[in-house]
């Protein structure tokens, strides 16, 4: 993890350059320290959340927090290390993390004139890609992809079996009560044996991946009468369908 110092005088803050990155329910600590370490006992720290109506996270002044300064959404859910303040650590705890508590987080001492920022990202359970499989027109064949339960918002690839990115239509996304997203994407392909639905976040660096192949079946033996010659002529017909592999 990468540390950034924020002042230019002897005395600095320092915090991750890194989003700290948590499922809902976890508990998490957002760094924040003073380098050189000294006391900040007798300091007022305020964790700040810009776009909030009541941007006040957490506000420690004369040994306790700041409850009446408190944004209600957070009541009973942060605190700092009381006992690390001597140390220069004001690094606030976040308990049982929801999916509104995205954002970023500034940290700010307000008595030396000293701030920093921390990120935070939500990372929710999303589901493997679903793939169906449908007929268009002229013998070719619709791919639908969905996968559901996305936050922040992800992309939909489609690629063939050497992953080669397939051209298809726009993503659809449904954004649900609960703030997490459902895409899906809808391909249509006339060859090619192998296709592969690839819903990604970047921000969060996650994948989740489907594969479909098409298997041919050439077990069936025709008899087709030829109308010149009296004998039966053999007829093979292929048939095909789909098995959906996860990645």
């Amino acid at each position: 993890m990468g540390w950034l110092i924020v002042g230019s005088d002897s005395l600095q803050m320092t915090h991750t350059n890194q989003p700290i990155i948590a499922q809902p329910g976890d508990d998490i600590i957002l760094p924040c320290r003073l380098d050189p370490p000294i006391s900040a006992t007798l300091w007022t720290v305020e964790w700040t959340k810009p776009g909030l109506d009541a941007k006040c996270v957490h506000v420690h002044k004369d040994g306790r927090l700041l409850h009446e300064t408190q944004n209600p959404s957070y009541y009973y859910q942060t605190r700092l290390f009381v006992d690390e303040l001597k140390h220069g650590n004001v690094s606030m705890k976040i308990s049982k993390v929801k999916l509104s508590d995205e954002g970023t987080y500034r940290c700010l001492i307000p008595s030396v004139q000293k701030e920093a920022s921390v990120q935070l990202i939500g990372l929710t359970h999303f589901s493997t890609p679903v793939i169906e499989v449908t007929s268009g027109e002229s013998g070719e064949v619709v791919l639908e992809c969905e996968s559901k339960g996305w936050y922040p918002e992800p992309e939909v690839l489609w690629l063939d079996g050497e992953g080669n990115l397939l051209s298809a239509g726009p993503t659809e996304t449904v954004r649900g009560p609960d703030d997490l997203y459902t895409v899906s994407s809808r391909v249509t392909v006339r060859r090619g044996n192998s296709f592969i639905c690839s819903v990604e976040q970047k921000i969060i660096k996650q994948v989740r991946e489907a594969l479909i192949h098409r298997e041919y079946n050439l077990s069936h033996l025709y008899k087709v009468r030829n109308k010149t010659s009296p004998c039966f002529t053999l007829m093979r017909f292929e048939t095909n369908h789909f098995k959906v592999h996860l990645l």
